[in-house]
C-alpha cells in the first residue's frame, strides 16, 4: 500500500473552520464512496490552526489522473468540491485551481 500526505489551507476564520469540520463529521455518503471506488483505503485529515494535512493510503489501482477524471464526472463530487471552496484556500505554492498538495516526505525512521 502507498501512502500520499498532503496540505492545504482553510480560509482563516474561526466560524468557516467550525462549519467546515461540521461537514466533515458528516461526509456526504456519495463522497465516501467516491474515495474509496478510487482505491483509497484510509483517509485521515489533521489540522493545526487553518493548515490541514492529508494522510491517504491507496492501493495498487489508485491514480490521482484515474482519481481526477472520476471526480470531473460526478456531479455530487463536484457539487461538494465546490461547497469547499467556500472554506479553502491554496497554498502559496499551488497553481491556479489546485487544491491539495502533495507533500515530500523529507525524513523517515
Amino acid at each position: 500500500m502507498k501512502r500520499y500526505c498532503l496540505a492545504l489551507d482553510l480560509v482563516n476564520d474561526p466560524q468557516l473552520i467550525a462549519e467546515y469540520e461540521d461537514y466533515h463529521r458528516n461526509v456526504w455518503p456519495e463522497i465516501k464512496k467516491s474515495i474509496t471506488d478510487s482505491g483509497i483505503q484510509n483517509m485521515e485529515i489533521y489540522r493545526a490552526g487553518n493548515r490541514l494535512f492529508m494522510i491517504m493510503e491507496v492501493n495498487d489501482t489508485f491514480s490521482f489522473e484515474s482519481k481526477g477524471a472520476m471526480d470531473a464526472a460526478n456531479p455530487k463530487v463536484q457539487e461538494w468540491e465546490q461547497l469547499m471552496w467556500k472554506y479553502q484556500q491554496a497554498l502559496p505554492v499551488a497553481k491556479p485551481g489546485e487544491k491539495w498538495i502533495i507533500m515530500d516526505k523529507i525524513f523517515s525512521l
